[in-house]
């Protein structure tokens, strides 16, 4: 299990904050951000981008997770995730990002949530997705 530091966490709550700023949620008026940490250090960003077709919305957690792919990035890469999302109550990924993220974080790797009450709940990947889907037919990058 890769436990972070208290500073890395406090970096990655700030990028998750800073990035649900610019998240485009007209409908639940809901700005979420997160950071993704990749094992180098590197930190990738992202924040929910809504759509009236609801089924077309991207979550801050894929966006993060795809804007690393676009820079090279693959499975095994990452060290943890944070999401920030407002109010006063941590929330966890939702099921789709779940699947999505079990593709490239480890089992043992931690998400975190961060919201405006100060609280930070952790689980790792394998708590929120026991049992993921997986084809045993992918490789490390596809």
């Amino acid at each position: 299990m890769i436990k972070i530091s208290r500073k890395i966490l406090g970096t990655l709550e700030d990028a998750a904050r800073q990035a649900s700023r610019n998240a485009y949620a007209p409908y639940s008026s809901f700005l979420v951000g997160a950071a993704l940490l990749a094992d180098d250090g590197e930190i990738y960003v992202g924040c929910n981008v809504e759509n009236a077709s609801f089924g077309l919305t991207n979550c801050a957690e894929r966006s993060a997770l795809f804007a690393a792919v676009a820079d090279g990035r693959g499975r095994g890469d990452f060290a943890a995730l944070l999401i920030y999302t407002p109010g006063e109550i941590c929330h966890s990924p939702c099921g789709a990002c779940r699947q999505v993220l079990s593709e490239f974080l480890e089992p043992e790797s931690f998400i975190y949530s961060a919201c405006d009450s100060g609280e930070v709940v952790a689980w790792t990947m394998g708590e929120l997705l026991p049992d993921s889907f997986e084809l045993s037919s992918r490789s490390p990058r596809n």
